[in-house]
């Protein structure tokens, strides 16, 4: 293959849209890229919504000749990677290059069709699992429909990947023809190993110059032992300030009575009622347990009824192990062993982890549904030991500085941390902000009601829903309303159906997807939701001309993992609440806030309905200036002056 720079590919690639030719910061991203690829320095790059960022680090994946995986957060962008982008992109390069660079896509397993299962071996059928039980005749009917058309789709894929089912069925259903890594005996042990879905698919992505990934597949290869990606020279990590917490969720472990119910059933059927009797008992006293402490972080020596529960697990899984253990070689290897064999390494690693809780993990309870959780206290340690070895790293997002600079975020993602043993060396890494197309001062306003009381804890500041009217009927509707609680959203719906004409979507009650394409067509609509919508969705034009936030999206300081991280850093000497609580906030407000301009001619308002971020407090500053840099006003006449002119046109 020829070599060609990355701004040389950037050239030919821009040629084949609307502009023409590439914007100054997408030419200094790919630019700087490349030289972290040739150089092998880890980048950290915030590059502004409307950059064309995707192109820029896709071209300088290209031109370092390197293999390259892209692992992304959202399902949004992975699909317009593998399906828009990359597709014109290696056609456009080509004739630079001498050939059409290839690509792939990889998922986790449970992603595709698993013919083991399907074929009999694990002998599940149509049923569902635990607490899943389907309670009535209709939804039974509608779930055994949708397996049956999952089999009868098995016939006709060529690839077995969910994402081709159009339209899609429910997750239980999916489970009856899916397996997970953990659950899967391995290709080589399996009789149907040679025709896996899975399987080809990692093949393709063996061959293949750029693998298109995700966020947990990334975390679940760096902390398992086994690789399941290829071996790669580059990585590049997007939407990157998500990935701490789909490392936190990579690294979590979950034990549930439900979860040993299905334990049971599944070893009445193949290791025996003794085993079912365990598991039986483990989680009988596992769910009195939780039902009596509710949620609460396991800090101190342990209540006496979970000791009891956590031993009873602990020597049901030995006693199953055992069992297992003494079965033939092929019994071993048939998936229904596997899966059960899974289970139970995973209940007795969290029962091991609930009761040594080290102090790099945080465990509780939670009642709904009864679940015993240990995560970790912070992921950078873990993501700097094993993410930065042997490869480069590229990380980028439209918000990574949070209060003005780069700091919160890359510490999080294990840049700038200090290693206290010799488990790896600090990873020396760059920074580089390469702005925005966009020109937030003239194209947006930040308009915070300072006038309003302050938000109460449970819900909304006296006074809001009256601020909401008004500005909604000032921007003739065109309004997406972003909400901290799923009862705020709902308040604020049925005070807008009561009061303003204009249609009032609201998250929860249609599939998102349904209500976004519906606020998209549909310029005088208002579109309610709660945090999945505080990012990813990608309204431009007039169609969203204000968004609404309700109040500072402060985590609950009362959830485990926030408490339990505040109370760290305090003993640090530092303050919990602004190394915990406020970088979540700006993190979430700023990606908020990136819902208004997406495209150089939008206009529009962000209004913050909460008076904490007129004040003077300490983290005032800190939360504006991780937002981008619109004109401020508190003065809510002006504000609704200018929503009437811009919806008038």
């Amino acid at each position: 293959m020829t070599e060609a720079s990355a701004l040389t590919l950037l050239d030919a690639a821009v040629k084949q849209t609307p502009s023409g030719e590439a914007r100054e910061g997408q030419r200094d991203m790919a630019a700087a890229v490349e030289d972290a690829a040739h150089n092998q320095r880890h980048l950290i790059v915030q590059a502004g919504t409307g950059t064309g960022k995707s192109l820029a680090y896709l071209c300088a994946a290209l031109a370092s000749g390197q293999r390259v995986v892209v692992a992304t957060a959202t399902l949004a962008l992975q699909a317009q990677l593998v399906n828009i982008d990359l597709p014109r992109l290696v056609k456009a390069v080509a004739p630079v290059l001498g050939r059409e660079p290839s690509f792939a896509l990889m998922k986790g397993r449970n992603n595709y069709l698993c013919h083991a299962k399907m074929s009999g071996e694990e002998e599940e059928g149509a049923t569902i699992s635990g607490t899943e039980e389907l309670r009535w005749e209709g939804q039974r009917k509608g779930f055994a429909a949708q397996v049956k058309r999952l089999y009868t789709w098995a016939n006709d894929t060529e690839t077995g990947d969910r994402d081709e089912l159009d339209p899609g069925v429910s997750d239980q259903a999916w489970r009856q023809v899916s397996t997970s890594s953990n659950e899967c005996p391995g290709a080589t042990k399996c009789s149907w190993g040679d025709d896996c879905f899975t399987e080809a698919a990692r093949a393709r992505a063996m061959e293949a110059d750029i693998i298109v990934t995700n966020h947990a597949l990334l975390t679940i290869d760096m902390f398992s032992e086994n690789n399941i990606l290829p071996e790669h020279d580059l990585l590049i990590v997007d939407e990157a300030h998500e990935l701490s917490d789909r490392a936190t969720s990579a690294a979590r472990g979950e034990l549930s009575p439900s979860r040993l119910e299905w334990l049971a059933k599944r070893s009445a059927r193949l290791l025996g009622s003794d085993i079912t009797d365990d598991f039986n008992q483990a989680a009988e006293q596992l769910r009195d347990s939780i039902d009596d402490m509710g949620e609460q972080r396991l800090s101190g020596p342990l209540p006496e009824s979970l000791d009891d529960a956590l031993t009873l697990v602990t020597a049901a899984c030995n006693n199953a192990d055992s069992v297992i253990k003494a079965l033939s070689k092929d019994d071993k290897n048939d998936l229904a062993i596997s899966q059960v064999r899974a289970g139970v390494d995973e209940a007795r690693d969290c029962a091991i982890r609930a009761r040594e809780r080290s102090e790099q993990d945080v465990v509780w309870s939670q009642p709904k549904p009864a679940t015993l959780v240990a995560a970790p206290l912070r992921v950078g340690a873990l993501l700097a030991a094993r993410m930065y070895q042997d490869r480069t790293v590229v990380a980028t997002s439209a918000t990574l500085t949070l209060g003005g600079n780069f700091d919160t975020v890359a510490r999080s993602i294990g840049l700038g941390i200090e290693s206290d043993n010799d488990l790896f060396d600090p990873p020396e890494w760059d920074e580089l902000d390469v702005g925005s197309p966009f020109d937030y001062s003239k194209q947006g306003i930040l308009y915070v009601a300072g006038h309003l009381p302050r938000p109460g804890k449970a819900g909304s500041a006296d006074g809001s829903h009256e601020e909401l009217v008004e500005l909604i009927e000032a921007s003739g509707g065109g309004t997406l309303g972003l909400f901290s609680s799923r009862r705020a959203a709902d308040e604020a719906a049925s005070v807008l159906r009561e009061r303003v004409d204009y249609p009032v979507l609201v998250q929860g009650e249609e599939t998102l997807s349904s209500l976004v394409r519906q606020f998209k067509d549909d310029r005088d609509s208002c579109l309610l939701g709660v945090m999945s919508l505080w990012q990813g969705v990608d309204v431009p034009g007039d169609s969203c001309r204000l968004v609404v936030i309700d109040r500072i999206p402060f985590p609950r300081p009362t959830e485990p993992l926030t408490a339990a991280r505040s109370e760290a850093s305090e003993k640090r000497g530092r303050s919990g609440f602004m190394d915990v609580s406020v970088p979540v906030a700006a993190q979430r407000l700023a990606q908020g806030a990136g819902r208004l301009i997406r495209r150089q001619s939008d206009r529009g308002v962000v209004a913050v309905l909460d008076s904490r971020l007129s004040s003077r407090m300490g983290y005032t500053s800190y939360l504006r200036n991780s937002l981008p840099d619109m004109w401020y006003s508190t003065d809510g006449e002006k504000v609704k002056s200018a929503l009437k002119r811009l919806s008038n046109g």
